[in-house]
């Protein structure tokens, strides 16, 4: 049983993971770099677990403010030595993480284990900068978090067994399945995905097709309930091109080269969703359900 989990990294991700753990009762501690962006956090995950309860068709036990309250901000790595579980959501930066996990040895729990939330870097690799290898596991979560019933956990080359059920654990605490799969870079997931994105972006970028169009033809012909530039607008631009740099350099293969638009519209501040435009609009950014995105005149001149 999983009781106080460490999450690191207050984005998109991190925020999601913790309204998830504590509206399923355990006691999460936050953790990032700065108080402003924690105030934000803050601010996002208040708004999303109210506006949660709000849906709650059966009789709600506690309210918003008490499953809130269970969530602690914190910029003090020493906050998580208590942690039993620990879910890293930082940058796609291989840097940032390398520097990370050193310090997150020394601070947790021998017993802790490490769950790394990330799009495509490998795991072994991750785990080799730390002292517990076999304690360190893949959890790539979708977005967002709290409505995605199936996560991808990623086994690296030293992960054990009991790391794997442990992780099971943990996401059956959620409420969440689990797919295990071996570690390579982008694993299952997001090898594909960003293949489709990326290629999704060139057609745009040729003119073959505007945003909306592209994503009409996912939707109505496949049967996607969002299409791959839509896809991209909520994963994060930004986060889509550093997964395809990191694909690049993993494979050397020029099939992961970014699409040059992707790169000048992240350069542009275009980040999709979180910055209130990418391949669509997003006017009413902050309220809890967006409008119908509207296609973003920017990539369509």
């Amino acid at each position: 049983m999983i009781n106080t989990l460490g999450v690191v990294g207050a984005g998109v991700m991190g925020r999601g993971v913790a309204q998830a753990a504590a509206q399923k009762g355990m006691r999460v501690v936050l953790l990032d770099v700065s108080d402003e962006i924690l105030t934000a956090a803050d601010n996002e995950i208040r708004q999303a677990i109210r506006f949660a309860a709000m849906l709650e068709k059966k009789a709600v036990a506690e309210s918003a403010d008490d499953v809130f309250a269970r969530i602690e901000f914190t910029t003090d790595l020493g906050k998580l030595v208590n942690a039993d579980f620990l879910v890293e959501n930082v940058s796609e930066k291989v840097a940032i993480k390398q520097d990370l996990y050193p310090q997150l040895d020394n601070i947790c729990s021998s017993d802790c284990v490490f769950a790394v939330n990330t799009s495509a870097i490998s795991i072994t690799r991750v785990a080799s900068w730390t002292q517990r290898a076999d304690q360190v596991v893949g959890m790539h979560f979708m977005n967002p978090v709290p409505m995605k019933p199936l996560v991808e956990v990623i086994r690296a080359h030293h992960t054990s067994e009991a790391t794997i059920n442990r992780a099971k654990q943990f996401l059956a605490q959620l409420g969440k399945e689990a797919v295990v799969v071996n570690d390579m870079p982008g694993f299952v997931s997001n090898r594909i995905l960003m293949l489709t994105v990326n290629e999704a972006v060139f057609v745009v970028q040729d003119r073959v097709s505007s945003p909306r169009d592209v994503d009409r033809i996912f939707k109505g012909c496949f049967g996607h309930k969002m299409g791959p530039l839509e896809t991209a607008d909520l994963i994060g631009l930004d986060t889509i091109l550093f997964s395809l740099d990191v694909l690049y350099e993993s494979y050397n293969d020029p099939k992961f080269r970014p699409a040059p638009l992707l790169r000048k519209m992240v350069d542009a501040g275009l980040h999709g969703r979180k910055s209130g435009e990418g391949f669509f609009k997003y006017p009413n950014l902050h309220q809890a359900v967006p409008n119908k995105p509207k296609t973003t005149t920017v990539v369509e001149k």
